[in-house]
């Protein structure tokens, strides 16, 4: 399903609904920018889902990133009223009555984006314009993925299994200057370039689209850090246990899975100094 020409506020149920959500899995490339000077240079995406109480603040400083700037959000599987608030701020929103998944908002909001640069933030971090604007100049001078230089807790005596898994993916790329930086966090930023040559459709899953970024020789970066972590806190089931952390390893796997296909059983790697020769 595309979203080129979806309308500023659109409710989707049903079949169509479930349609939306099975973009996880594929969505062709997102819809080209609308040339002329009135036409927005920067998309913020927000997915959003009962963000009532801090919507408002985040489109309030997302508006701010630059002087023709659009602000999407994508509203899905709320029971408050996030999407009424957004509208009364000016946003674009797209609406889905039933949640769409992790990340897959990204992809909606991707689609229906119109900036040559795409800025992807939360319904529920309030991030102020001026730690935003690094990202969206980055991509200006040309880097293609604009990454957030948060590498997560890294200091404790058993580190978190994302972060691990964060790290062993960038150092199997060849990129350990990226340490633990991944399109998982955000804020980040992505060029019409960037964006062209991934395809909408990836963005919803981050570690993937992260291996193909590099993989295919786009211009990925880190600039400053936003401490997601203190601002937006882990959401646990009853049980303790953390919902998304499947899922995200999970794609983890699969982007290591992409880096096998594309540079071979060793990822790239030689063998060392084994003398294999020596083995009887």
């Amino acid at each position: 399903m595309s979203l080129k020409h979806a309308q500023p506020f659109t409710r989707r149920t049903g079949r169509r609904a479930q349609k939306a959500r099975s973009s996880r899995r594929s969505r062709p490339a997102a819809a080209q920018p609308t040339a002329g000077p009135s036409a927005p240079y920067v998309s913020v995406i927000i997915p959003a889902m009962n963000e009532a109480r801090t919507i408002a603040a985040v489109i309030s400083e997302a508006r701010q990133v630059h002087p023709r700037c659009e602000v999407i959000v994508v509203v899905n599987g709320s029971a408050d009223n996030t999407a009424e608030i957004a509208r009364s701020m000016g946003a674009q929103v797209i609406v889905f009555e039933q949640p769409l998944g992790h990340d897959v908002g990204r992809s909606v909001g991707a689609e229906a984006a119109r900036g040559e640069i795409l800025l992807f933030t939360d319904g529920d971090l309030v991030i102020p314009a001026t730690g935003l604007r690094p990202f969206v100049t980055a991509a200006a001078r040309g880097a293609d993925v604009v990454l957030n230089g948060y590498s997560g807790p890294v200091r404790r005596k058993v580190p978190h299994p994302v972060v691990l898994a964060k790290h062993a993916l960038n150092l199997l790329l060849g990129r350990p200057d990226l340490q633990g930086f991944s399109l998982t966090a955000v804020p980040h930023a992505i060029s019409r370039k960037g964006l062209a040559a991934l395809g909408a459709g990836l963005l919803s899953r981050p570690p993937l689209a992260h291996a193909r970024a590099v993989l295919d020789g786009l211009a990925v970066k880190a600039v400053r850090q936003i401490p997601v972590g203190r601002l937006n806190a882990v959401r646990r089931k009853a049980d303790g246990t953390d919902p998304l952390q499947e899922s995200i390893l999970r794609d983890h796997q699969d982007a290591v899975g992409l880096i096998l296909e594309r540079r071979g059983p060793r990822a790239g790697f030689g063998d060392g100094g084994r003398q294999r020769g020596m083995v009887r």
